[in-house]
């Protein structure tokens, strides 16, 4: 059970197995996943290598480092590293109440270890609190792949000035050469989830990324708080419509190949 997990989150409150995710991607076309992490230990990644180890399907597993510990990192990773699927580190910083944990010296210092050693790392809910230091971090590690997670989460049902703050630190971020933004986790309480609603901040993640640098990410189940996993796709198809089929194909899978599975 997640520490964040609650019976308030309704249908996320529930047990999810490999099984029904392999159910739910094929129901919708697609072959292939990475999973992500969701939760800040070690036991979380264990068990997304071992559900990975079980099942085709499962391409890659985006698993935990405790960035504040370099050494205990340097320890695990060195572990996560002999599983063949282990392809990048993410952490929950949005949970952090501290506005500055990517410029920790420590935190510095293990993601320079996921340069050396050509892992990306996943940022989740950057904007408002992180999305202007990660354009700093890539910046100051420019071996350092940072994959933005959730287009670093547009304020979609905010005013008009925090939507330009918002694309003014997503365009910075976008200008770095060493980073990239998924296309999930779009859904937000009080806006609605659909194409055209989206088409804002579409239209500038693909202005300022292009599609080479943008990957899809479905974010089942957490997906299932606005949508359900058909009807994310079903909305990104919608929003590639207009591009040819080579730069949907760089969003849909190739872009992902590219950073997790090279």
């Amino acid at each position: 059970m997640y520490s964040w997990l609650n019976p308030e989150l309704g249908p996320l409150y529930n047990t999810f197995t490999a099984g029904q995710s392999r159910e739910t991607l094929a129901g919708a076309g697609v072959r292939r996943a990475i999973l992500v992490q969701a939760d800040d230990t070690a036991a979380d990644t264990v068990a997304m290598l071992e559900n990975a180890a079980e099942n085709d399907f499962i391409a890659g597993v985006v698993g935990w480092l405790p960035l504040e510990d370099p050494a205990a990192g340097a320890s695990l990773l060195e572990k996560w590293l002999a599983q063949p699927k282990f392809c990048g580190v993410r952490t929950l910083i949005h949970d952090d109440p501290r506005p500055n944990v990517l410029d920790l010296a420590p935190v510095r210092e293990s993601l320079r270890m996921l340069a050396r050693a050509g892992l990306p790392f996943d940022v989740p809910d950057a904007f408002p609190r992180h999305l202007g230091q990660v354009a700093a971090l890539a910046a100051e590690l420019p071996g350092l792949t940072v994959v933005l997670d959730h287009l670093g989460k547009p304020p979609r049902a905010g005013t008009p000035d925090e939507l330009a703050h918002w694309e003014r630190e997503f365009r910075a971020v976008a200008a770095l050469p060493n980073t990239v933004a998924k296309l999930s986790g779009l859904h937000c309480p009080g806006a609605e989830f659909s194409a055209q609603a989206l088409e804002r901040v579409w239209d500038i993640a693909l202005d300022a990324f292009g599609p080479q640098r943008l990957m899809f990410g479905g974010d089942w189940p957490v997906s299932l708080l606005g949508a359900d996993y058909a009807r994310c796709v079903q909305v990104v198809a919608a929003l590639l419509e207009p591009l040819s089929g080579t730069e949907a194909a760089d969003i849909w899978s190739g872009t992902a190949e590219r950073i997790y599975l090279r």
